[in-house]
């Protein structure tokens, strides 16, 4: 009797870990994968890299053209009386996009720098440039800082070259590969004859671009030679 109840015992013992082993089976454990659950990395490595000797360079700019860092909008106004600040023209190939009526300012050769890229632009692709920011206030910039760190200071050495209406910000959301490759290069070309300081930012879909007023000369250079070169 024993050895029957023995054997009984055995052969649940056994039904019961085969039944386990299936079930193992049948529903594995799933393996969490070390690469699933790790964030793509995403290279930043623009070609027109902002930095902080770049805003050293605007600023100098600035000083060795004397020119104000604008402080209010009192002082604005009298900028854009005298005509020492002009109005950025919308045109085919230049569409502004600044809420502000008396931001949408910047100094002639800016403007004329704007007004060339357009053109050039509109040519490639039928459609403008979008201008989102051109001359500012200290009084609006110490404003804007409290809610965009990234923004640039309002005083220093490293201040925002906006401050003085020489620089504009180009939109750079919702362009192609083809598109934001055209800005790029164009702008790359005109800082490799030390004609700007440009910068794509990372935290702000714009392009920077801090303009010299060496561009009115480069200009009409490039202008008289093509002249010459069609006239012969």
């Amino acid at each position: 009797m024993r050895s029957v109840v023995f054997v009984l015992i055995s052969l649940a013992m056994a039904c019961v870990q085969a039944f386990g082993a299936h079930a193992a089976l049948a529903h594995p454990t799933p393996r969490k994968s070390r690469h699933a659950t790790r964030p793509r990395r995403v290279v930043w490595n623009p070609v027109l890299r902002g930095s902080y000797e770049s805003m050293l360079r605007q600023n100098e700019e600035i000083d060795r053209l004397d020119l104000p860092r604008i402080a209010d909008e009192v002082e604005l106004a009298e900028l854009e009386a005298r005509h020492d600040l002009v109005p950025i023209e919308e045109t085919d190939g230049v569409h502004i996009a600044i809420r502000e009526a008396s931001h949408r300012y910047c100094r002639p050769w800016t403007h004329t720098f704007l007004q060339d890229l357009g053109e050039a632009y509109y040519n490639e692709f039928g459609q403008p440039i979008q201008v989102n920011s051109a001359v500012r206030t200290v009084e609006y910039q110490r404003k804007l800082r409290r809610h965009n760190r990234n923004a640039a200071p309002e005083a220093g050495e490293i201040a925002s070259s906006h401050l003085a209406g020489l620089t504009v910000d180009i939109n750079k959301r919702g362009l192609t590969r083809k598109q934001h490759k055209f800005i790029e290069d164009y702008l790359f070309n005109l800082r490799q004859e030390g004609l700007i300081e440009g910068a794509e930012e990372r935290r702000q879909p714009v392009f920077h671009v801090m303009i010299s007023d060496r561009y009115t000369e480069w200009r009409e250079a490039n202008r008289l030679a093509s002249e010459q070169s069609g006239g012969q």
